[in-house]
């Protein structure tokens, strides 16, 4: 399984998302989709242009942006 989180510094959504991955031991990479912007143009083609973080691509497919319930970002 591949787990991609693009996130922005400072973002509490992220941390909370990047504290559940590690916390389940799932492995994941995060991109900074604020200051890289190659990174950030990636995110915006899988969430269709939503700047919202974090945004959570699986497997290459987009799995959607925010965190919690209701998602936030």
């Amino acid at each position: 399984m591949s787990l991609v989180m693009y996130s922005k510094p400072g973002c509490p959504y992220c941390d909370q998302a990047r504290t559940h991955f590690n916390s389940e031991g799932i492995e994941f990479v995060e991109y900074d989709a604020q200051n890289d912007i190659e990174r950030q143009r990636e995110m915006l083609a899988f969430s269709a242009g939503d700047l919202t973080v974090p945004c959570i691509v699986k497997n290459g497919e987009y799995v959607g942006s925010g965190w919690g319930d209701p998602p936030r970002g």
